[in-house]
């Protein structure tokens, strides 16, 4: 069993998202926190969307600032929201939010959430893609949940596990832990796989 074979490393997840350490507590997987300082996440303007969130998470792993032990395994992770051909990425302020969620409203959009795992000597990347479909929201509810919630830390400008997920959400396709920022099925697949 995965979780047997874990106690061999000292897990590491290199994130500060409460939601990311949420949804690993959740798979049983004993971890401690390292945060890696400011990282750059800038990309190369002629990189495929998709392939962003890889990219990203892998800069964030190389980003630790030192190097692992034997014994360490190292997750780091980034979630990209993509709806209409654009990348939309934490917001800036009020008006960018209510931008982003205009735009998400009445919409559906692709959520991508990239994977990096590593040892000293290995590294194992992959990708997830959930697909939100949105019902039309009213711009009182957009004000609501940007003044009540402040979702100035999430990727699209929303959080599916806060009020706007309750009441706007339509349906997904694909799973729901990738659009909360950890595809946790994917993962204990991809850990299996690299542990074994």
């Amino acid at each position: 069993m995965l979780l047997t074979q874990l106690q061999a490393y000292k897990i590491i997840l290199a994130s500060g998202s409460p939601r990311r350490q949420e949804l690993l507590k959740g798979m049983g997987i004993d971890y401690t926190v390292e945060l890696n300082g400011e990282v750059d996440e800038s990309y190369p303007s002629y990189m495929p969307l998709r392939e962003v969130p890889t990219f990203l998470a892998r800069t964030k792993s190389h980003a630790l600032g030192r190097p692992l032990a034997d014994n360490e395994l190292l997750i780091t992770a980034d979630t990209v929201v993509i709806c209409n051909n654009r990348l939309l990425n934490k917001p800036l302020d009020i008006e960018d939010a209510k931008s982003m969620l205009q735009l998400l409203s009445g919409n559906s959009h692709e959520v991508h959430t990239g994977v990096c795992v590593r040892t000293q000597t290995r590294e194992h990347l992959f990708t997830a893609k959930s697909v939100v479909h949105f019902r039309s929201l009213s711009a009182d509810e957009i004000d609501y949940y940007i003044k009540e919630y402040r979702p100035f830390d999430k990727a699209g400008s929303y959080g599916v596990q806060e009020w706007i997920g309750y009441i706007g959400i339509d349906r997904i396709e694909g799973s729901y832990f990738n659009v909360m920022g950890l595809p946790t099925q994917q993962l204990y697949v991809e850990l299996c796989k690299f542990v074994f």
